[in-house]
């Protein structure tokens, strides 16, 4: 017999189903979409992270972008 979800496991459903539906849209969108998605991720975990105390995903993030600018900017 099933039980109901519980409000967490609703939300968390309800979020990988979300993102599912990003994948299929963004994907007509090639490179681009796909980039601009996980930048949307990126950020998201860097946020969840720091809410724990852990600020090291914003700071790896940050050096992340910076070696990607450095390589592709003028």
């Amino acid at each position: 017999m099933n039980r109901p979800m519980t409000n967490a496991e609703r939300r968390l459903y309800n979020q990988q189903q979300h993102a599912a539906q990003r994948r299929i849209l963004v994907a007509d969108r090639g490179a681009q979409g796909i980039a601009e998605l996980w930048w949307d991720e990126a950020r998201k975990i860097a946020r969840d992270r720091a809410a724990q105390g852990d600020e090291g995903a914003w700071n790896d993030l940050a050096l992340t972008l910076t070696n990607y600018c450095q390589r592709y900017s003028g």
